[in-house]
């Protein structure tokens, strides 16, 4: 899961600069009070939402991960999920090669999925629909998931690592409960991400609320 707090430009309605909450823990704090009148205006993943919009038509485990956020009167979710607009559910799994993100949009990485078919510019369509509905909804945080599942391949290939490192690392997450114990040659499900944002999140909403 990634938290993301609008850098300014989305209101000029192109794609700005975006920060991760979750590495800069004052910015909790700088967030505006929300009222129930007007409430924090949040984009959110799919799959955090509940919807059952996974590669493998579940919501990867993740759906009550924002219950308790959802429920206050003091946050309002706009759910959406890209990949779902883009490539539909059940689907095969893409993956970014050759850089990340906003290496795709620059044009220097292209997405492949697990059969080797570019979905590039699928991806991108609904890179541009999610974008719509946060300039829409005036979307002033947004909280998306990276990726709902974990596993050494994925690993070694973002992070140009060789499989002892990476299996090293997935046990240690495992010891922390970021990710749930290996099943066979499936991708280990992801159980918490960015969890003390969320207690963070929350423990603001409560307090203004209150």
């Amino acid at each position: 899961m990634r938290p993301l707090l609008n850098g300014g430009t989305l209101a000029g309605r192109r794609i700005g600069k975006f920060m991760l909450l979750a590495h800069h823990r004052e910015l909790v704090a700088d967030l505006r009070e929300p009222t129930r009148a007007d409430p924090w205006r949040v984009l959110v993943s799919g799959c955090l939402n509940g919807w059952r919009c996974g590669v493998d038509s579940t919501d990867y485990g993740l759906g009550a991960s924002l219950s308790h956020l959802i429920c206050l009167p003091t946050f309002r979710a706009f759910p959406f999920c890209p990949e779902q607009y883009a490539l539909g559910t059940p689907r095969t799994t893409p993956d970014i090669h050759g850089g990340d993100g906003f290496d795709v949009i620059a044009g220097r990485a292209r997405v492949l999925d697990e059969r080797g078919d570019d979905v590039t510019d699928k991806m991108l369509s609904g890179a541009r629909a999610m974008m719509e509905l946060a300039l829409d909804a005036r979307a002033e945080l947004a909280i998306v998931t990276d990726m709902g599942r974990a596993s050494t391949s994925v690993l070694q290939r973002r992070l140009s690592i060789g499989y002892g490192r990476a299996a090293k690392i997935l046990d240690s997450m495992e010891r922390q409960g970021f990710i749930g114990p290996a099943e066979g040659s499936k991708p280990r499900k992801v159980l918490q991400a960015a969890h003390e944002f969320r207690e963070r999140i929350a423990q603001r909403l409560e307090e203004d609320f209150d």
